[in-house]
């Protein structure tokens, strides 16, 4: 089976420095989802934070599978000096041309 990312739930924001590679963290207040928070997978270090309040914009969803592999819809884009823009579909990271790491949209690979 093959993945990137496995999701998990916490009911307080993550510490960045608490946020390992690999892993998603949903973040819920009773049955309500708030964030989704993730290490950025292309190497700069920084944590990305994203919306998932419907009334919030931008906004995200997110759904895992029975192995707790995440789909997070829609793309991710950094718009900071990384710059990385991808794709979470069933714990695979999904590059986007020209979105890093590397400029011909291959998977992460990491398995």
């Amino acid at each position: 089976m093959k993945f990137d990312l496995l999701a998990e739930t916490a009911s307080t924001f993550p510490a960045d420095a608490g946020l390992a590679q690999g892993r998603l963290v949903v973040v819920r207040d009773g049955d309500v989802e708030k964030w989704a928070c993730l290490a950025c997978p292309g190497g700069c270090g920084r944590t990305i934070n994203l919306s998932l309040n419907p009334v919030r914009r931008p906004r995200w969803s997110v759904v895992t599978d029975f192995w707790s592999r995440p789909t997070l819809l829609p793309s991710v884009h950094q718009l900071n000096e990384c710059g990385c823009h991808f794709w979470i579909k069933d714990g695979c990271i999904d590059w986007c041309q020209g979105g890093r790491p590397t400029d011909n949209s291959s998977k992460q690979g990491r398995h």
